[in-house]
């Protein structure tokens, strides 16, 4: 049952290696900087968030007619990377903007919607999907957020929990049921935009790691949404939702390597600067083994990730490729981000040294967009459906 699919994967365009500089300057130079105040102040300032809309990381798919780059998924996975490696904070805004978001209108939207809100995405609108609820975490579909058709309109009532950039959106993809009697074929998909009636932005969460990442609840009392405003058709949000959060995956897997990357570097380094008995650590064949086994796992997570976005791109099937990323970079994030504080000693153990935060934001890694468990089912269900 060998299907492995022979793709080029660290083999870069020169586009893609040119975009991947430009993000990793970036990263160098505005973001690096912020980190620590980010982090303590649990807050991305909107002058990093402009300054990544006039980057072009926040609409990397959208198309160029639409302020967008007109770029690949896979470009899109090298901006989360390159990003994640010096912040995940950030890293997470830009991924669940092109990921989910703009990912979600790219296949489901009309072409009235496109042309509404893809300018604003790819320039000043910050996207956010709104799936979660307190009853309904790894049960994705257990849904108590309910539609109804009120004619001239939709009105949505109930809350929401967990929802990443929730903070800064100005549009959100909220799942509701319309007709709960059907099941999870009631569940229906609807553009909510900051400003409509019924609409608010709750309680934001104070959160072990990727503190700068607004995560919040949402609150719809009777929110009224413009007939307009439904995303595919009446009863398909659970294919939006599942198809949306494959490719997802694929970007917190990039999320994770470039956290991994980052917490690595500062080992290394760390490892070369720091001196016991008279010589570096780095001399120790100990360290030199531990720092080849974390350089293994972080390069066996690249690829699965990088395999996973190419095979999206040229649209073959990658749902079992995309679980295997997340499932196995969020472990890889986990190893090195750990390990890297033992090099540090005990200086990796406190705030003054930033390894430990990247040990933070790790953790997320196998929890949001399906916790690791969930991935295992959905890589043992290909598995064993292709016997």
């Amino acid at each position: 049952m060998d299907d492995t699919r022979s793709l080029p994967l660290t083999d870069l365009s020169q586009e893609e290696r040119s975009f991947r500089e430009l993000v990793r300057d970036f990263a160098e130079s505005r973001v690096r900087p912020l980190v620590r105040s980010m982090d303590q102040e649990s807050r991305i300032p909107r002058e990093l968030i402009d300054a990544c809309f006039e980057l072009g990381v926040m609409g990397v798919e959208i198309p160029e007619a639409q302020g967008g780059a007109g770029a690949t998924f896979f470009m899109s996975v090298l901006a989360v990377e390159e990003l994640a490696r010096v912040d995940p904070s950030l890293a997470v805004l830009v991924d669940v903007q092109n990921t989910l978001v703009n990912n979600a209108l790219l296949r489901w939207a009309s072409e009235e919607q496109k042309a509404r809100y893809f300018p604003l995405l790819a320039t000043r609108w910050v996207g956010a999907y709104a799936l979660s609820e307190a009853g309904s975490g790894s049960d994705a579909f257990a849904l108590a957020c309910r539609a109804r058709d009120c004619g001239s309109h939709w009105e949505l009532t109930g809350r929401k929990l967990w929802i990443t950039n929730a903070a800064e959106a100005e549009l959100f993809i909220v799942m509701a049921n319309l007709d709960p009697a059907k099941g999870y074929k009631g569940i229906t998909s609807f553009l909510v935009e900051r400003g409509f009636p019924g609409f608010t932005v709750g309680k934001k969460e104070d959160k072990l790691g990727i503190r700068a990442s607004s995560t919040c609840e949402l609150i719809l009392d009777a929110c009224r949404v413009p007939k307009e405003n439904l995303l595919g058709e009446p009863g398909k949000g659970y294919r939006i939702a599942i198809e949306t959060l494959n490719e997802g995956r694929i970007g917190i897997g990039a999320q994770m390597v470039g956290l991994a990357r980052g917490a690595f570097e500062l080992a290394l380094r760390h490892s070369q600067e720091r001196e016991q008995f008279g010589k570096p650590i780095a001399e120790f064949q100990a360290v030199q083994f531990l720092m080849a086994e974390l350089a293994t796992e972080i390069e066996a997570a690249r690829l699965l990730t990088y395999n996973a976005a190419r095979l999206r791109d040229v649209r073959l099937p990658f749902v079992k490729e995309a679980a295997m990323a997340k499932l196995y970079a969020s472990r890889a994030a986990e190893q090195v981000a750990s390990k890297a504080i033992e090099v540090h000693g005990g200086y990796g153990f406190t705030r003054e040294y930033p390894v430990e935060k990247y040990f933070r934001d790790q953790k997320v890694g196998q929890i949001y967009e399906g916790t690791t468990n969930m991935q295992l089912l959905v890589i043992a269900k290909q598995i064993y459906g292709r016997l």
